[in-house]
């Protein structure tokens, strides 16, 4: 018998609950920070203004969130190294992750000006709102290292279970992030730039408090070797499964970007209020990411011990919990979400095209729950392949069903959307017993 079975995780409603309820605050904290500075520019009474956050945020979110790959591969990676209780490896995950982190920040720093230019030509905003777009985009790109740093270990620690250290990193940087947003929007009267700044100062302030964690986590030494870290075999597979998660994640937010682009074309009243909703989505998604982190690292752990017991009973409790919170948070919003509305734009023209699409919103939980769960035990077993193909068949299938919807103007859009997030679930559940077989086999 191998030790990695004495690693095999021990999965119950608590220990489910240990790791996605901490995560469930650090994630949700991430919208609250998109509410707040999108409530901080949209109480200025400035539709272009709050239509050029949100048509940054998304450019960002697009940019950033293509290289989500270095949390989400170095979730699965660490998990099954705990799983397998090889303690080298799990230290040498981290280190190329840093590594990578560092020099892909590096090179979009560089890039940023071509980025930029493609960026806001293929999104087609009014000339006013690209403008402040611009600003927003190019002050929030030099914090690039700071965010891929960050998401580097972000992913370590939730790989170890360590999510309540995980919670606390997120929090720092999200809360500093608003305050600061508060103080140079609000205050100082700095406008877009000053939301921009905040950010970017938030990130290196969480970047800084992170690594200081991981070194003490390793007795401040990595105490691995160089040729372990620069293992061939490890990177080849590390960088294929950056790969796939990295296109699997650009199919993805460039769905989102594209929901955003027909929701410009609709005008700056329309982009405002979806990118209120966006937000509101944005809560929901986050609240589900909670439960797929259970997935994620208890899933990759079994993996890691070959235990097939212990990954379908974590996939049933994981998707369990989520599918109960789901249903609570989408009630939540068919109850008070109005009020949300009006609490974040003072715009009449925008408070009621938000209120006109409200329940589209709302029943994100009911048609991606599984999406969302089953990107995480993909994550965890890195699955990544498969996960990419089925991301770029929901992606097809939204801008298909958006095409057959187009005369339905923002319904249409709102529609597609729903049912991308619905045969995303599909297919990755269609997908998943020929992979376990492999797994398990």
């Amino acid at each position: 018998m191998t030790t990695a079975l004495a690693a095999s995780p021990v999965v119950t409603h608590r220990r489910v609950l240990a790791i996605a309820v901490p995560m469930i605050f650090a994630h949700v904290t991430t919208p609250l920070l998109g509410i707040v500075s999108a409530t901080a520019i949209g109480r200025l009474g400035d539709a272009t203004a709050l239509a050029a956050v949100a048509l940054g945020a998304v450019i960002i979110d697009v940019i950033f969130w293509a290289f989500a790959f270095l949390r989400m591969g170095t979730i699965g990676l660490t998990a099954q190294a705990v799983g397998r209780a090889d303690a080298v490896e799990k230290r040498a995950v981290i280190a190329r992750a840093l590594i990578l982190a560092v020099a892909l920040g590096l090179a979009l720093i560089l890039l940023q000006k071509p980025l930029l230019f493609l960026f806001f030509k293929a999104m087609a905003a009014s000339p006013a709102v690209t403008a402040a777009a611009d600003t927003y985009v190019s002050v929030r790109l030099w914090s690039a290292p700071a965010v891929f740093v960050n998401f580097a270990v972000l992913g370590w620690l939730i790989g170890q279970a360590r999510t309540v250290t995980g919670l606390v990193l997120q929090i720092v940087i999200n809360v500093v992030n608003m305050a600061l947003t508060v103080v140079f929007v609000s205050v100082l009267g700095l406008g877009i730039t000053g939301a921009a700044t905040a950010n970017a100062l938030a990130e290196y302030g969480g970047a800084v408090v992170g690594l200081v964690v991981v070194m003490a986590s390793l007795g401040w030494r990595f105490a691995v070797p160089w040729r372990v870290v620069l293992d061939r075999a490890r990177i080849i597979r590390t960088i294929a499964i950056n790969r796939d998660i990295m296109i699997r994640t650009a199919a993805l937010v460039g769905a989102f970007a594209f929901f955003t682009r027909q929701g410009a074309v609709g005008g700056d009243t329309t982009l405002a209020a979806n990118a209120i909703l966006m937000n509101f989505v944005g809560v929901v998604a986050f609240f589900l990411d909670g439960f797929a982190t259970s997935a994620e690292q208890l899933g990759g752990q079994a993996v890691g011990a070959r235990d097939e017991s212990a990954f379908r009973r974590a996939v049933w409790l994981s998707s369990l919990w989520a599918i109960v919170f789901g249903t609570l948070a989408s009630v939540a919003f068919f109850a008070g979400g109005a009020q949300a509305i009006d609490l974040v734009s003072t715009s009449e023209a925008v408070r009621a095209e938000a209120r006109r699409f409200l329940p589209y919103m709302a029943l994100t939980p009911f048609t991606g729950v599984m999406a969302f769960l089953l990107d995480g035990v993909f994550i965890g077993a890195t699955w990544t392949a498969a996960m990419r193909n089925c991301m770029l068949a929901a992606a097809a299938t939204f801008v298909a069903a958006w095409w057959l919807l187009s005369g339905y103007g923002n319904d249409g859009l709102w529609i597609a959307y729903l049912v991308m997030q619905a045969v995303r679930g599909l297919y990755l559940g269609l997908a998943m017993p020929g992979l376990m077989r492999a797994t398990f086999r």
